[in-house]
């Protein structure tokens, strides 16, 4: 195979991935319409409650809609990774994913491309959502617009790449959106995208500790700390490892071999 030839299928499975966000108008609608409703509504009513201390990368305090902006990008990659591998689930039941990686093209590349087209797809959300922010005075520095983009695509590519795993454990279509509400929600609300880690840490140090194990949280630090022109090395390199996993979790499922040895198992 040629440079050409693996070039033309990414920018394939890339277009193929635009046409379909193109396309489906009520999806990037509804992926704006999720946090600003919470960052109109919830941030609103928390406000009060919830007083953020000088925590960095801010150097003074904060509105509590400023602290939750990032938390709220990162639901829209985390619901979008979610949507990524709903949409292999269809495709393999309908069949055009498997003509796709019945090509001569590496299994392992084919779904590399896969998640960095999700992945881009995804930041056009974000970038539309953080301008619609400065609605609400939610104004990080101008250079932080510039950071923000390899910020958000690595927990882009962390989300996507779980997204493609359960893409490749999940048979049946119907079976979906349990699983999705599973691991969307404990994910989100078990994280700093809401609140501080300190508060939690105040209140249950267990909940606390899962909160800094999860991957999610990291991601949204490294949000947090991009769009205040700051490089957050932890975070970036537990996004990087499980980004990694998950990718590689992601190519064993769909493993031919792998499929095989599963349908024995399950005695088809």
């Amino acid at each position: 195979m040629t440079i050409s030839a693996y070039y033309f299928c990414f920018v394939g499975i890339l277009k193929r991935e635009m046409y379909r966000f193109v396309q489906q108008r009520s999806r990037f609608l509804s992926s704006l319409v999720r946090p600003l409703l919470w960052l109109a509504v919830f941030a609103a009513g928390f406000r009060s409650a919830l007083g953020i201390s000088i925590i960095p990368p801010y150097e003074t305090y904060i509105t509590y809609e400023v602290y939750i902006a990032p938390g709220l990008i990162g639901i829209i990659l985390l619901f979008n990774g979610m949507q990524s591998s709903l949409s292999m689930v269809y495709d393999r039941e309908m069949g055009s994913m498997r003509v796709l990686l019945t090509s001569p093209i590496p299994r392992a590349y084919l779904l590399v491309c896969k998640l960095l087209a999700t992945s881009l797809v995804s930041l056009f959300q974000v970038y539309a959502f953080i301008a619609i922010a400065r609605l609400f005075d939610i104004t990080p520095p101008l250079l932080g617009y510039v950071y923000l983009l390899p910020a958000a695509l690595l927990p882009a590519l962390m989300l996507s790449a779980l997204g493609l795993f359960l893409s490749s454990v999940i048979r049946q279509l119907e079976n979906f959106a349990g699983v999705m509400n599973f691991i969307v929600f404990p994910m989100f609300f078990l994280s700093s995208a809401l609140y501080p880690l300190w508060k939690m840490r105040e209140s249950n140090e267990l909940i606390y500790q899962i909160c800094a194990l999860n991957p999610f949280t990291h991601g949204v630090e490294l949000i947090r700390f991009a769009l205040y022109g700051q490089f957050n090395t932890q975070a970036f390199v537990v996004c990087a490892t499980t980004t990694a996993a998950f990718m590689a979790l992601a190519i064993f499922g769909y493993d031919p071999k792998h499929g095989l040895l599963k349908r024995k198992a399950g005695g088809g």
